[in-house]
């Protein structure tokens, strides 16, 4: 044993194995907080504007205003699986397949603004906010080189809409391989959610309930990530440290099908990469080391989409099964390209780190992105859109 070790041991057995455990325990409880306060702002959003929801998809005219509203709509429902399934309804009643397939890629993007939100729990330490904001951001620019690269090659090759078409004809017609309500997190969360929802029963409405509803998620998961951050200080040591870098630091495969995993299990690749940001901002794991965890949470959700798409039947069928194809294909084929390729796998990573560092020096331009990428610009493409009647 290494003098290091040693001292590790040392340490970890002073502070005694009862405090440990009850540190431990303290950790699940300020997750299960993190997950509850996610579904606060989603359940918020969907109070103030979720029944408006397919107004919004209306507005699509063309790709582009496609991929905005996807992006928008997704920020603010807070769940891509809600999105899809609404494109799902939209393509099966007449919305053209090409809209549709941007409208996928912005939900992609508009699902990682969970995990930007958390990284502002480390907001009062310059370094572990730079270490989260670009664990958190590595996830955003990922998923905006995925549409730079594959928004045009599927307007000029339809590509995505094609290889979707095919796969959907192969399982089209066959057995209902259903796993729509298997969500292990839901059941856990629902009673806090509509334990606030009820005690806000005072406000005079439903959207304003709704705005109460965000602003405590966001107030939720800033304590918690102080918290959290705190506590897995004290505890990411020794073995504790060796077991997480095991499972999810081995090398890019260990750590992509670790995000995989646990996003097929929990349902929710905002829950899967949110928890992962906390422990980048204490410096458990680099940025390297959480780019292809990030990329298995976006598999991950795919997956869950596609076995959620094989529970309809009837006329729509082919289309919702054409649509989770095409998100699946649309990610497995980003990952290949982008991490497989080096010269293209080190933009989002650089991209991220440039963002982080300049964030660290000024906290304002975390608000200025957030607010920017994931509504200002999409709302100055859907008013042009408008306006100019395209």
């Amino acid at each position: 044993m290494s003098p290091d070790s040693g001292a590790v041991f040392h340490a970890e057995s002073s502070r005694g194995a009862k405090s440990v455990v009850r540190e431990w325990f303290f950790v699940i409880g300020l997750v299960y907080l993190l997950l509850v306060a996610v579904s606060l702002i989603g359940g918020g959003f969907k109070a103030a504007a979720g029944e408006n929801a397919a107004e919004l998809f209306a507005i699509a005219k063309n790709p582009v205003t496609g991929l905005v509203i996807g992006t928008v709509a997704t920020a603010l429902i807070q769940s891509s699986s809600t999105v899809t399934s609404i494109i799902v309804g939209l393509v099966a009643g007449g919305l053209p397949v090409g809209i549709a397939i941007p409208m996928v890629m912005g939900a992609n993007i508009g699902t990682t603004i969970t995990n930007t939100i958390v990284s502002l729990g480390h907001v009062r330490d310059g370094e572990e906010f730079r270490r989260a904001f670009a664990a958190a951001t590595v996830h955003d620019f990922f998923n905006l080189l995925c549409v730079f690269i594959f928004l045009p090659l599927e307007m000029l090759t339809g590509y995505l809409r094609k290889t979707g078409y095919f796969l959907a004809g192969l399982m089209a017609g066959g057995e209902s391989i259903s796993i729509k309500d298997f969500n292990p997190v839901k059941p856990l969360v629902k009673p806090v959610v509509h334990l606030v929802q009820d005690s806000l029963a005072f406000t005079a409405s439903k959207e304003l309930s709704g705005v109460f509803m965000i602003g405590a998620g966001v107030l939720l998961i800033v304590g918690v990530i102080t918290l959290l951050s705190r506590l897995l200080k004290q505890l990411m040591v020794g073995r504790a440290k060796e077991i997480m870098h095991k499972s999810v630091a081995r090398g890019p495969l260990s750590g992509l099908f670790s995000g995989l995993l646990l996003t097929v299990l929990v349902q929710s690749s905002s829950t899967t990469t949110s928890l992962v940001v906390p422990l980048a901002g204490n410096g458990v794991f680099s940025l390297k080391k959480v780019y292809p965890f990030t990329l298995g949470a976006n598999i991950g959700t795919c997956i869950t989409a596609l076995f959620a798409a094989t529970a309809i039947t009837g006329p729509a069928s082919v289309f919702a099964l054409q649509i989770a194809f095409v998100h699946m294909v649309y990610n497995v084929s980003g990952v290949m390209l982008i991490y497989g390729l080096p010269f293209l796998r080190n933009i989002p990573l650089r991209a991220a780190e440039t963002l982080a560092q300049a964030t660290s020096g000024n906290k304002l331009y975390a608000l200025v992105y957030i607010l920017g990428v994931f509504f200002l610009v999409p709302g100055i493409f859907i008013t042009l859109s408008n306006r100019l009647g395209l």
